[in-house]
């Protein structure tokens, strides 16, 4: 697994933004990743949005493993109202709302939570194919 940081200050707004890459094969190392990326902002973050945002990722990375041909990347940018997670992967795809199965075999019940667990969620098709999915989460 490889991921790089980038930082970055914009000098207008003095936010510190970081992006963070990572391909995670599964959601137990992007929830992991981003435990550690959360850890660093400061301020620090509060402790529901670290929870709503870890449950959201595990969310969007099982999303994208499953539907999605088993890669998808992770990318995350904090300033200091917001953390925002943006998972793309190669399905174009978009989520549906789905009757969830109740047996357990197909799901359905992520993309409810998804929904109620962030701020805002926006789906966009990426151009050559696939799709971003854009969560933000109120810091």
């Amino acid at each position: 697994m490889h991921h790089h940081q980038v930082l970055t200050k914009d000098s207008t707004s003095r936010d510190s933004r970081v992006e963070f890459v990572c391909k995670p094969q599964r959601a137990a190392e992007a929830r992991d990743a981003i435990a550690a990326f959360l850890e660093q902002l400061d301020p620090p973050p509060r402790a529901d949005a670290v929870q709503n945002l870890l449950l959201l990722v595990s969310e969007l990375v099982t999303n994208a493993i499953r539907h999605a041909g088993g890669v998808c990347a992770l990318r995350l940018a904090a300033d200091r109202r917001v953390l925002q997670i943006r998972v793309s992967d190669h399905s174009s795809a978009h989520p549906q709302d789905r009757t969830p199965d109740l047996t357990g075999r197909t799901g359905g019940f992520g993309w409810p939570m998804i929904r109620r667990l962030a701020h805002d969620v926006q789906v966009r098709s990426r151009e050559g194919g696939g799709k971003v999915v854009v969560a933000t989460v109120a810091r």
